[in-house]
């Protein structure tokens, strides 16, 4: 989580579409310009199995007109083995 949190701060198309799961993944991300995240929170995180877990967390951003939002979600990764490697992916999340 805190890895895809630090590719939006810096705008890391490439790993966030890497990092998402080819069932959910969008064909291109787009970010919105004079956004600027102020802090990442991660309230909790749980082990639904071997290969499925969830993470709940608070982002901060601050959107070009000067508010301040904060997207508090519950994601959900899966992990899939490719050759020697085990990767986990974002597949989804619901808002709080």
């Amino acid at each position: 989580m805190r890895s895809r949190y630090t590719a939006f701060v810096r705008e890391r198309a490439d790993y966030l579409l890497a990092t998402w799961h080819a069932s959910t993944r969008p064909a291109t991300l787009d970010f919105e310009p004079g956004v600027k995240w102020l802090g990442l929170d991660v309230r909790s995180h749980s082990a639904r199995d071997a290969d499925h877990a969830e993470v709940e967390f608070v982002a901060r951003q601050r959107g070009k007109s000067g508010a301040a939002l904060r997207l508090h979600e519950r994601s959900r990764f899966v992990r899939e083995s490719d050759r020697s490697l085990n990767r986990w992916f974002y597949v989804d999340g619901d808002l709080r």
